[in-house]
C-alpha cells in the first residue's frame, strides 16, 4: 500500500471510530491535524530543485558486469561498431569474464556510486543554505550504463515533483562521448514519453577550470610528492592520465582534449610548475588511432631515459573506479612499473570526498543556481564536423527545455 493510501485509510477509520461518540467529542480537530501533518510531510519531502549527477557509472557487484558492458557496447555515442545491435551484445558477453576478474581484484565492484552519492549529499546540504530560493535541493544519481540508469532516475524525479532540474555533468571536461551521451539519453527519454515534462531544465555541461577543482588536484599531488625522498622530489615526473578518445572524434571538433589540457595547465600553475609533466592517455579500445601518447608507453619511455620516479594523476576522473583502481594502480604502476624497472610509481587520489572537491561542486552549482544562464551556448552548438543525428536532436530539445533562445 502506498503512503497516500495508508493515510486515507487511517483518516476513514479515524472518522468512523469517533462518529458514535460525536455527542461527546468533535472529530474535526484531530483528523484535520493528521491530514495537515501528512500534507506537511509530503511538502517537506518534495524537492524544489533536483540536481541530476550524470556519469558513466560502474557495476556495484560482479553480477552487474554483463549488463554494464551490454549498455556500454550498445551506445553509438561512445563506440561505433558495424552491426552494433548484434556485435555489441556479443562483445559484452565475450568480455564479461575478464572484466569480472578485474572488478574482483579491486573488491568485487565499482565504488563510483558510493562516491557520487556521498558527493551529492554533501553538496546539497550546503546548497540549501547558500541558495534558499531554490531549496530544498536533492541530488539524484543518473548513470549511463549502470544502475541507477539515467532513464530510471528521470522517472523518479518526475514522480517526486521537483520544480527545477539541473543536468549536472560529473565529467569536468566535455566530450560528446561522455557528457554528450548522457544528455542524448535525457532527450531520448522525453522524446519517447507521451507527456511533456513540467520541469524547468538547466544544464551544467563543463567546469574544467574551476579553481577549487584545480586546488584539489594540486593538493593531492603535493601529498604524493611528500612520499618521495627530498633529494628526488623535484625530479619526480607527473603524468596526467585521462581516458583517451578516437582521433576521428577529435578531428570532428570534440573539445575534450583541449579542455583536459586546460585543467592540466592550471594545476601545474597552482604547483608553481615544480616538476616535469606530461598529459597522457589511457583506456584505448580497438585498432583505430586514438589520442596519444599512451600512459603505459610513456612510463616505459621515461624509465628507458632514466626517469624512474613518477606520479599518475587521474585528471579527468572525479571518483575512483576501475580506471584508477585497476588500470592505473595495478596494470600501470605495478605491472608495467615492475616490468621496466621503475623505482616508485605512485598514484594521486581521485577527488572523491576531498573537502576542496566538495567546494568545487558547491561553487559550480551555486553560481549556476544564482545566475541567469540556464544553458551555455557552447553546449548548444554541435561540433563543426558532427555527423551524429542524435546530437542535433538533443541540442534542439535542450534549447527548448532551457528556454535558451
Amino acid at each position: 500500500m502506498s503512503k497516500t493510501g495508508a493515510i486515507r485509510l487511517f483518516l476513514r477509520s479515524c472518522s468512523g471510530g469517533v462518529q458514535a461518540a460525536s455527542r461527546q467529542y468533535s472529530t474535526t480537530p484531530r483528523c484535520s491535524q493528521v491530514e495537515a501533518a501528512a500534507v506537511g510531510q509530503k511538502e517537506e519531502l518534495r524537492p524544489k530543485t533536483a540536481l541530476l549527477m550524470l556519469n558513466m557509472g560502474g557495476p556495484r557487484n560482479l553480477d552487474e558486469v554483463h549488463d554494464f558492458l551490454l549498455e556500454l557496447f550498445k551506445d553509438r555515442d561512445i563506440i561505433q561498431l558495424p552491426f552494433q545491435s548484434r556485435m555489441g551484445p556479443w562483445i559484452a558477453k565475450r568480455r564479461t569474464p575478464s572484466i569480472q576478474q578485474k572488478y574482483d581484484e579491486i573488491g568485487g565492484g565499482s565504488p563510483i556510486f558510493k562516491w557520487t552519492d556521498l558527493q551529492g549529499k554533501l553538496m546539497c546540504e550546503r546548497l540549501d543554505k547558500l541558495c534558499p530560493d531554490t531549496a530544498p535541493h536533492k541530488h539524484y544519481v543518473g548513470f549511463r550504463y549502470a544502475h541507477p540508469l539515467t532513464e530510471a532516475t528521470l522517472e523518479q524525479i518526475e514522480e517526486e515533483g521537483a520544480e527545477n532540474c539541473v543536468a549536472f555533468s560529473q565529467y569536468p571536461q566535455y566530450s560528446c562521448s561522455t557528457t554528450g551521451s548522457s544528455m542524448n539519453a535525457i532527450h531520448k527519454f522525453y522524446a519517447n514519453r507521451p507527456t511533456e515534462t513540467k520541469l524547468k531544465w538547466s544544464v551544467i555541461d563543463r567546469w574544467c577550470t574551476n579553481p577549487f577543482l584545480v586546488k584539489c588536484f594540486a593538493e593531492n599531488i603535493k601529498t604524493e610528492l611528500e612520499k618521495f625522498p627530498a633529494e628526488k622530489r623535484k625530479d619526480v615526473f607527473i603524468l596526467f592520465s585521462a581516458h583517451s578518445l578516437p582521433l576521428r572524434q577529435v578531428n570532428r571538433g570534440d573539445p575534450y582534449a583541449a579542455e583536459v589540457g586546460g585543467t592540466v595547465q592550471l594545476v601545474m600553475q597552482e604547483l608553481g610548475f615544480s616538476n616535469p609533466y606530461r598529459l597522457v592517455w589511457q583506456s584505448k579500445v580497438g585498432p583505430l588511432p586514438w589520442l596519444s601518447p599512451a600512459t603505459d608507453d610513456t612510463i616505459k619511455g621515461l624509465v628507458q631515459r632514466g626517469r624512474k620516479n613518477m606520479i599518475l594523476v587521474p585528471i579527468a576522473f572525479t571518483s575512483d573506479h576501475i580506471e584508477t583502481l585497476h588500470e592505473l594502480d595495478i596494470e600501470y604502476a605495478q605491472d608495467v612499473g615492475n616490468e621496466v624497472g621503475a623505482e616508485h610509481i605512485l598514484r594521486c587520489a581521485a577527488p572523491n570526498d576531498h573537502p576542496l572537491f566538495i567546494d568545487a561542486l558547491v561553487d559550480v552549482a551555486s553560481k549556476h543556481l544564482l545566475g541567469s544562464q540556464r544553458c551555455s551556448e557552447q553546449f548548444l552548438h554541435n561540433c563543426p564536423l558532427c555527423v551524429n543525428k542524435s546530437c542535433f536532436a538533443s541540442k534542439k530539445w535542450f534549447r527548448h527545455a532551457t528556454q535558451t533562445f
